[in-house]
């Protein structure tokens, strides 16, 4: 970031000539300009996540199916006819873009690697934010004191942001509990107790000012890996699940919305047989990661209980979808995979989608993956909300046999470009 400096008349007089004098020299002489304005800021990369931060775990129980034709690309917005007299025809607004973010990491750290990956993203406008409460204890559940402060403060800034939080259905949610007792846990939930613990979280985010969160409660619940897994009881998972969606809209002012997010797939149980009804699900949502292992993206669209399944369903239920968690996991650096889950999404329009950001699933925070994180920054850089993406800017190449010449950001505007000395002036006629 260049630094604003204050000088003096005389003395910004004196900088600018001495700038002149050694652009006229380097030009007759050794050196010369190259790219004005033109240089994107390198990627930048932030250490892993702290062991102990709450992680997603996606599923591998995702089963193979025939491959089909791959998925149309995205269609692009029609040329505006031209005009066929005076007044000119008014331009057609750009297609409005899904909203994205990512999962970054699960603290208020989060919200400052938000900033960082917008940059790298130039400039792009990443409208969601995506955390997870963590689940070891019910008062961490309920949103622990300093925890949520941060991302209520970024989702306030701006009224079209939207805030997604993770929210588990059971304490002790990766101690890997046996059937038995989730069993329990599921039937105790149903009758009602452990509702104060939501009705706590649920004043908490009012309080917080951020009345619409949307809540992505009991995750992957079609899996094996969360004590909140639906398998050893649908019947009573689903009536604890509206047992906690009627307890936190009744706290005053809440706005919430609820998405009902499993993992692609059919995993441990379809996950259609956990869909606990309409009046209680605001967001059909899944949780889709590039596996298993040689699983083309085609399989992923057709394959029982997958994309395709999820959009015919949520459409059958008058829902929107999401993809609230997403990314690279079991194929190693998949960019064909990178491209089709994107053009998936720009063309059936989800509500938001946040790609998981971390090793092996990362596309910034991850240097595994530098193809799939070319594709992802190529085809969101400069994305806004209501234009088309911008092209990534050309990196210029520095002139061979010429070291560059760091005179500051305000000469280099003056002068029309950055400096190099060239190194083999001496062979020149």
């Amino acid at each position: 970031m260049a630094l604003q400096r204050r000088r003096t008349t005389s003395r910004r007089m004196a900088f600018v000539a001495t700038g002149i004098v050694v652009s006229a020299a380097l030009a007759v002489g050794p050196g010369y300009a190259w790219g004005a304005g033109q240089d994107p800021d390198p990627p930048v990369r932030l250490p892993g996540l702290p062991t102990a931060a709450p992680v997603p775990s996606p599923s591998a129980a995702t089963p193979a199916t025939p491959i089909t034709p791959d998925t149309p690309a995205v269609p692009s917005v029609p040329a505006v006819p031209a005009a066929p007299a005076v007044p000119a025809v008014p331009a057609v607004p750009a297609a409005k873009n899904p909203a994205f973010g990512a999962y970054l990491t699960y603290g208020p750290q989060g919200v400052e690697r938000m900033a960082e990956l917008s940059k790298w993203l130039g400039g792009a406008e990443l409208r969601v934010g995506h955390t997870y409460l963590p689940g070891d204890r019910w008062s961490n559940i309920e949103g622990a004191p300093n925890f949520l402060e941060s991302w209520a403060e970024w989702r306030r800034e701006k009224d079209d942001r939207l805030f997604v939080l993770n929210v588990p259905m059971m304490e002790r949610n990766e101690d890997r509990v046996g059937d038995w007792e989730v069993r329990s846990l599921l039937r105790r939930g149903a009758a009602g107790d452990f509702d104060e613990h939501y009705r706590a979280l649920a004043e908490r985010l009012v309080k917080l000012k951020v009345p619409d969160t949307v809540v992505v409660l009991g995750w992957e619940m079609n899996g094996t890996t969360y004590t909140h897994r639906c398998g050893p009881d649908p019947e009573a998972w689903k009536k604890y699940w509206k047992r906690i969606v009627t307890t936190m809209r009744s706290v005053p002012g809440q706005k919430f919305k609820f998405d009902f997010a499993p993992n692609r797939g059919r995993d441990a149980i379809p996950w259609t047989q956990c869909y606990p009804g309409d009046d209680v699900v605001d967001i059909v949502g899944m949780d889709s990661y590039d596996q298993p292992t040689g699983t083309e993206f085609a399989e992923q669209v057709s394959e029982p209980y997958g994309l395709k399944k999820h959009v015919e369903f949520a459409k059958a239920h008058g829902k929107e979808i999401s993809y609230p968690e997403w990314g690279l996991f079991r194929n190693g650096d998949n960019d064909a995979y990178m491209r089709k889950m994107l053009a998936w999404m720009d063309e059936h329009k989800p509500l938001y989608n946040t790609v998981t950001d971390y090793c092996p699933h990362g596309v910034w925070q991850c240097d595994d993956n530098p193809k799939s994180s070319k594709a992802y920054r190529s085809l969101l850089f400069g994305r806004t909300d209501t234009g088309p993406t911008a092209p990534e800017p050309t990196r210029p190449t520095t002139p061979p046999n010429c070291s560059p010449l760091n005179l500051g950001d305000w000469v280099e505007h003056w002068l029309g470009g950055k400096l190099c000395m060239r190194l083999d002036w001496y062979k020149r006629p």
